[in-house]
């Protein structure tokens, strides 16, 4: 028989949902090879209609509570000017916010777009750095240099921001082990509080996806498990806990508005493309700066791809992002559970993928290794089908 539950667990059942407000902001001044991010590159037209367009969406879509986290991504937030930064700054709910993170790219962080940044209230930069060789920052296509990536990273700390986080890219089609570990040493030298590794994917709409179709590249799954692995093992070693699959952090730095996210918890996305989490629906804005400010124009938001959140698919995507966490998920605190679901949880166990810690279930390392086949095998588990249009 199970305890009875405690007041503390009674009072965080009843209380609402973590609430976070994205902010997208598309102005790119090129894209780079493996992005399939919504973006266009700024003039000064487009700028006036994006911000015409978040005035519009606040108006429209004003949080309905405090907010917890802020995260402004793209794109390239930092290439707006300083004074623009300053205006879309002010324009945010930002009273009470508990960590506000910006995503910048090396050769755009100056010490005055940084000044207006930590004015406003920001508290962590996620610069994306994806690799510190000039070859493969070119074979990415991305636009800066090693030396912008140290130069930025001294910037940042100067300015005093209490927590960074450096994106890094592994499994790029003919990097070595050798290459990406001089990588993560180069990272952890830097001595960031969060680190996000992300294996390279290849999406539609990309030059890389291109390549791949032509087969001018290929993909080596047998690798990217050794990359991981190396990977988790040197991170680990050097004080960097993960927390999930691609993440990884020093005590106390995790990234809140992530785990919102991954913990099926509430959002409200700002901007073209944004998607929003919050009010018993789900969609997102259209992904195209005239199409996004017609649509607030007439009242309209976050009406593509737009379902109802029931508790079945909830429940569902739950398990598939809370699994990819290394705590794992608590399963009898899941709402829209079915009988049947323990059996499928139960033969991730049997295959060796998860493993029962009490009432939470976490995946193995062999399951983090596969947990993209562990999402596509919980699809339908709770729900038994598609999920309804809203």
């Amino acid at each position: 028989m199970n305890p009875p539950p405690t007041e503390q667990a009674k009072a965080e059942a009843d209380a609402p949902p973590a609430l976070g407000l994205y902010v997208h902001v598309p102005f790119c001044a090129s894209t780079c090879d493996f992005c399939a991010f919504y973006q266009i590159r700024p003039d000064a037209a487009a700028v006036r209609m994006y911000f015409d367009g978040i005035d519009a969406e606040r108006r429209l879509a004003p949080p309905d509570r405090g907010l917890e986290t802020l995260f402004w991504g793209g794109g390239t937030p930092g290439l707006l000017a300083p004074r623009e930064l300053a205006r879309l700054a002010a324009a945010m709910p930002s009273a009470g916010v508990r960590e506000w993170t910006v995503e910048l790219a090396p050769a755009s962080v100056t010490p005055e777009r940084l000044q207006v940044l930590r004015a406003a209230g920001v508290n962590r930069v996620s610069l994306g750095v994806q690799s510190f060789s000039p070859a493969w920052l070119e074979a990415l296509g991305r636009m800066h240099t090693r030396a912008q990536v140290y130069r930025a990273y001294d910037r940042i700390r100067q300015a005093g921001f209490s927590s960074v986080n450096l994106d890094l890219m592994f499994a790029l089609p003919g990097q070595t082990a050798a290459e990406w570990e001089a990588d993560v040493r180069e990272a952890v030298r830097l001595a960031p509080e969060h680190l996000s590794t992300y294996c390279l994917t290849f999406e539609e709409d990309t030059a890389l996806w291109v390549k791949l179709a032509q087969g001018r590249v290929k993909l080596d799954p047998e690798r990217e498990a050794e990359l991981y692995v190396r990977t988790w093992d040197a991170l680990g070693a050097a004080g960097y806990a993960q927390y999930e699959v691609s993440n990884f952090a020093r005590p106390g730095h995790a990234c809140l508005h992530n785990l919102n996210t991954w913990r099926m918890q509430e959002w409200i996305g700002w901007g073209p493309a944004a998607a929003s989490q919050h009010g018993g629906r789900r969609g997102r804005n259209a992904a195209d700066l005239r199409r996004w400010r017609a649509g607030l124009d007439r009242g309209e938001r976050a009406a593509e791809d737009a379902v109802a959140l029931t508790p079945e698919l909830l429940c569902e995507d739950a398990l598939i992002f809370g699994l990819r966490m290394n705590a794992g998920v608590d399963v009898g605190r899941l709402r829209g559970r079915d009988a049947g679901l323990r059996g499928k949880l139960d033969d991730l166990v049997a295959d060796g993928l998860a493993e029962w810690a009490g009432p939470r279930l976490r995946l193995t390392r062999r399951g983090r290794l596969l947990a993209d086949r562990v999402g596509a095998e919980l699809l339908g588990a709770a729900t038994g089908s598609a999920p309804p249009a809203y």
